[in-house]
């Protein structure tokens, strides 16, 4: 029962995190969860209260939608009060030379820091960013996840297929764009020893501010004409976390961030959990925005992604 709470618990955060502000649950399903959550309280197992992760709309007239149970979590998700206190960002100068020398300090710089050192479990890698130091587009993601902590490389997971398929539908290629986080370590979730972390969490402010001059040094590098912000963590990161409460507010909308355009669009693992037409064409407009800005051909057949189904 506590792993299942715990469970839901996290994927509503996530939810929360993504830009999603109701769910539909019926009166049984809330009494439930109170009933479950007042059994936990009791038994001093801390927890943030899964019923108050997204406010609950109470039913209408319609039928509720219910959702698979997620994978049950071996620890609760750490709230960010928990996480250890990191030193001030640090200071980054990119010496003189040629983009590729640049490139290579700035990885040495990452891979010696002691606080993405520490952050890091054993066995996994820091990850920076990947390709093309002189495209015009820069891909901007939150944090590694299970794969890229593995592979020492972003998005090369589930959501990281999927950013490929729409990178190659706009007429560009993998290796011809670049792609990073904003993160350089995948932020941990308490693990019992010996056990791989299921899960993922968003970073904190504090571990998004301290990896910032970082992702500053890459843009310097790449200079990219356009960053496209995937996730609500990368806008925040990006843009400041006062700027917008759901992520809807602000997608397919220029924003900038030291001077360079940016162009807000959900992550891809949005449309692994919502497999709607209407939701992948969302992306894929935001996208139509990128390819306009950066002069590239548009067919009509691209312009008609999407479309053909609600």
């Amino acid at each position: 029962m506590r792993a299942t709470l715990l469970a839901l618990n996290e994927e509503l955060i996530r939810l929360k995190a993504s830009g999603v502000e109701n769910v539909n649950v019926s009166d049984e399903s809330i009494r439930t969860l109170r009933a479950l959550a007042g059994v936990m309280s009791g038994s001093g197992a801390p927890m943030e209260s899964a019923a108050s992760a997204l406010p609950v709309s109470p039913p209408s007239d319609r039928p509720v939608r219910t959702a698979a149970v997620p994978r049950p979590q071996p620890a609760p998700v750490a709230p960010a009060k928990t996480q250890p206190k990191l030193p001030a960002p640090p200071e980054v100068k990119l010496p003189s030379g040629s983009k590729q020398e640049q490139w290579d300090a700035l990885v040495k710089l990452v891979q010696d820091d002691p606080v993405c050192k520490k952050s890091v479990r054993p066995t996994k890698q820091i990850v920076v960013g990947v390709g093309d130091l002189a495209s015009d587009v820069f891909f901007c993601g939150e944090a590694p996840g299970a794969e890229e902590e593995v592979e020492g490389e972003p998005f090369v997971g589930p959501a990281g297929l999927l950013l490929d398929k729409m990178i190659a539908a706009t007429g560009l290629t993998r290796e011809s764009i670049f792609i990073g986080n904003l993160m350089n370590w995948r932020p941990q979730i308490p693990t019992p020893d010996g056990q791989e972390q299921l899960g993922n969490r968003p970073p904190t402010a504090e571990e998004m501010a301290y990896c910032l001059p970082y992702l500053k040094a890459q843009l310097e590098i790449v200079k990219p004409k356009v960053i496209v912000a995937l996730g609500a963590s990368a806008a925040k990161g990006l843009l400041g976390a006062d700027r917008f409460k759901a992520l809807g507010e602000i997608r397919g909308q220029w924003q900038e961030f030291s001077g360079t355009p940016v162009m807000v669009t959900y992550h891809p693992s949005y449309i692994l959990r919502n497999q709607s037409h209407r939701s992948k064409r969302a992306i894929w407009e935001d996208l139509l925005l990128v390819m306009e800005k950066l002069e590239l051909p548009i067919s009509d057949k691209q312009r008609g992604y999407f479309l053909s189904r609600a």
